[in-house]
């Protein structure tokens, strides 16, 4: 039996909801949830959401940054178990600005009061795992806000920049999953090698993310997170970034980012050879993003001007069938090295055969 089992939950139509929200603003994230089991897939996929409202208020366009940078400090408030602030103070302060023609996302927004009020029926450690990491998330997202008020939307700088703004985007959820994994765990050895490349493998994901979206991050939210010091290199004004006559130049600048990103494939997969399966928590859960994640930076290698144009960059549904299907069917840690191998060199439902 597992050391928690008496935290498994109650199928209440709160959790339910929280579920069916997950596949409308994700379906990467979905497919990881789908893989855990309970308790781990509630535990996940309401923390996950917690997260995602304050995303969702960060990445809104014609919100004035002042005002955007005020809702997110408000909901971190709501967040804060030592604070008196009500969540509903932040539902009533975002509603002005939700769109006319708001999608899952916004839905999740305007919602924050069901999801907030499920997560504080977790178990008090799993509250305790979640909160820090996010409350991280959620002031680092105010504080990139209000550092590019001026521009309208986010111009990360440098190197150096453009890695904080993954560690609060995406290294603080590494860490909260790591929180949630080793609840419990006694073995110092492991759980320092997992809070050693938890962050790595959060920056892994998001700056794959953000070398494919390049287009979708400019044209739809006014962001741009690839470096100004590296576009500037290649003759590239970041307000141009996905301008035809700078393509060339946009496009290398795709592939640096993308094989930056590259430098973080080591320590992620260190994280999944080491991460435990106790609780409901799943191999498959985090080796699916993993393996997507090392598709794309093939794709990106191959053809990184389509991250400049709505075409964009992804892995083909028939590689994704592919990759969920290997995992969920049971593949053990042993066969990580060998996948990522294929994966990087071709599409994996091309490839002749798959690991045992």
């Amino acid at each position: 039996m597992s050391a928690h089992a008496e935290d498994r939950l109650p199928n209440t139509a709160d959790l339910q909801w929280c579920h069916e929200a997950v596949h409308g603003v994700s379906r990467t994230f979905a497919l990881t949830v789908d893989v855990l089991d309970e308790p781990m897939s509630s535990y996940i996929c309401v923390g996950y959401l917690v997260c995602r409202i304050a995303d969702t208020v960060e990445d809104a366009e014609g919100i004035d940054p002042a005002e955007q940078a005020r809702l997110l400090r408000l909901y971190d408030r709501a967040l804060d178990p030592d604070d008196e602030a009500d969540i509903g103070a932040f539902v009533d302060a975002v509603e002005p600005h939700v769109p006319a023609d708001a999608g899952d996302d916004w839905r999740v927004v305007t919602e924050a009061e069901r999801v907030v009020r499920t997560f504080e029926a977790l178990p008090i450690d799993v509250r305790e795992a979640v909160t820090p990491p996010a409350r991280e998330l959620v002031q680092g997202m105010a504080m990139f806000v209000e550092r590019y008020a001026d521009a309208g939307g986010l111009r990360i700088q440098s190197r150096e920049e453009l890695e904080e703004y993954c560690y609060y985007a995406a290294g603080t959820v590494g860490n909260l999953i790591t929180n949630l994994v080793t609840r419990g765990d006694h073995e110092s050895e492991r759980v320092e090698r997992l809070y050693e490349t938890a962050e790595e493998f959060g920056l892994l994901l998001q700056l794959v993310n953000i070398s494919k979206d390049v287009y979708d991050d400019y044209e739809g939210e006014n962001n741009v997170y690839l470096p100004a010091e590296w576009l500037d290199a290649e003759g590239v004004p970041q307000e141009e970034v996905t301008a035809d006559e700078h393509a060339t130049g946009a496009a290398r600048v795709v592939r640096r980012t993308a094989g930056h990103a590259r430098t973080f494939l080591d320590d992620a997969q260190t994280y999944l050879e080491t991460v435990p399966t106790t609780d409901g928590n799943t191999l498959a859960a985090w080796a699916i993003p993993f393996l997507l994640a090392v598709g794309t930076l093939r794709e990106l290698a191959a053809n990184p001007e389509d991250a400049l144009t709505n075409r964009g960059v992804k892995v083909s549904r028939k590689e994704v069938f592919a990759v969920v299907s290997t995992m969920s069917g049971g593949t053990g840690r042993g066969s990580l090295a060998e996948l990522r191998e294929t994966i990087a060199s071709q599409p994996f439902h091309r490839a002749g055969s798959t690991p045992d």
